[in-house]
């Protein structure tokens, strides 16, 4: 394989307002340095470092909505409330003055918040459905991935007026986006979070105009994106990111087959959705039988919108929250992804782990200074976000 080969990942990108300079993404990844949900200084710095070592777009980390129980920990960054977004405002002019770009992902934890790290511990989740740590361990072994290791925390079922407001935020967490001088905003519906557990019927028992019917699971989502639309305008870009697999089952599908799939993601793209994240554990495994399409190739066969694919882009081996692993970098697949991009499966590459371990990932790969990557390492203990990267 020679730089040649993948030139289509570092070919320039338009949709809306994003304006890339190649097809490389920072995926959103949990960091959880902010102190009271606002940004610690030295995020400006991590952020532009992968701006300047080439990343063309920034999906910064999960990003907590104005609701009581969206935060996942006391440490998520806020999307709201003047201080943390005059930190947002710094750390988009830090990655536009690297020549990047950046969007925040707008998020709403629901049942996975970790109450007893939350600022307030004794307010309950909530999530589509009351749903207990029996209900989903029950589901995760009908599946072929291992139940939980850790606790479902039981909660409380959202009411109208609850999910009203919860989309009103996630409208002024996107015009607050814009506000700030971010290049587009997105929404995190993957996971097992809160939309997610919207869309999967082991979740949503619902019997209301949000449960039921696949049309029906989806209307939270769309009611979302259509008020994000509204507050932005026709012209910002909205990003989407939706998963099949839930950190608590790795099996689990929201849509078995293409058209179950596009029972949900048509509705999304009609109500303004611009770009998919097509969030997987491996880029390369086709999502249905009978075609080489993966997620991310679905997505955009089905909307005809942009997408972007994810799932251990630049390593080796599986990812262990926490556990002993050290993912190797490896430049084998590189090929394929790029053969995969230009042929229009999809349009972005999402990178994740290898962009924590090496800042100038896009720069090395490009220039094919491959034996420069360094492994990430899963089990580094850091305290700052510079005894991370030097960890890695």
């Amino acid at each position: 394989m020679t730089t040649q080969d993948l030139l289509p990942l570092f070919q320039p990108f338009q949709c809306k307002s994003l304006n890339l300079h190649n097809r490389i993404v920072m995926s959103p990844m949990t960091r959880q340095f902010a102190s009271d949900g606002v940004l610690v200084d030295e995020v400006d710095g991590y952020y532009a470092r992968r701006a300047a070592g080439g990343t063309g777009l920034i999906i910064t980390e999960g990003t907590a909505i104005d609701h009581d129980v969206a935060h996942y920990s006391a440490k998520i960054p806020h999307f709201y409330g003047e201080s943390a977004l005059a930190r947002w405002r710094s750390v988009a002019a830090a990655v536009h003055a690297e020549g990047g770009a950046i969007v925040p992902q707008l998020w709403h934890a629901g049942l996975a918040r970790r109450r007893s790290r939350a600022h307030n511990p004794e307010t309950p989740n909530v999530s589509a459905s009351t749903l207990t740590e029996e209900d989903l361990t029950s589901a995760a072994a009908n599946g072929t991935a291992p139940a939980p290791t850790k606790p479902r925390r039981p909660s409380e079922p959202l009411t109208i007026s609850e999910i009203e407001g919860i989309i009103a935020s996630f409208a002024k967490g996107a015009a607050d986006a814009k506000a700030v001088g971010c290049d587009g905003v997105a929404i995190h519906g993957a996971h097992g979070y809160l939309l997610d557990q919207f869309f999967w019927d082991r979740a949503n028992r619902r019997d209301d105009r949000y449960g039921g019917s696949t049309a029906n699971r989806v209307r939270f989502a769309t009611e979302i994106v259509t008020a994000v639309r509204a507050a932005v305008g026709p012209d910002f870009a909205i990003m989407f990111r939706f998963s099949q697999w839930k950190s608590q089952d790795y099996a689990a599908k929201i849509g078995a087959t293409p058209d179950a799939l596009a029972e949900i993601l048509e509705p999304l793209a009609d109500a303004g959705v611009d770009v998919f994240d097509a969030s997987t554990r491996r880029f390369w495994e086709p999502e249905f039988e009978g075609s080489p399409l993966n997620l991310a190739g679905w997505a955009k066969k089905l909307t005809g919108k942009a997408s972007m694919t994810v799932g251990s882009i630049g390593l080796e081996g599986e990812f262990l929250l926490g556990g002993p692993t050290r993912n190797k970098v490896t430049t084998e697949r590189l090929g394929q992804l790029a053969e995969m991009l230009a042929r229009g499966d999809f349009d972005l590459a999402g990178v994740g782990r290898a962009l924590i371990a090496n800042p100038d990932w896009a720069n090395l790969v490009a220039t094919g200074r491959f034996d420069a990557l360094r492994p990430y390492n899963a089990a580094a203990h850091v305290t700052t976000l510079e005894q991370m990267e030097i960890a890695a």
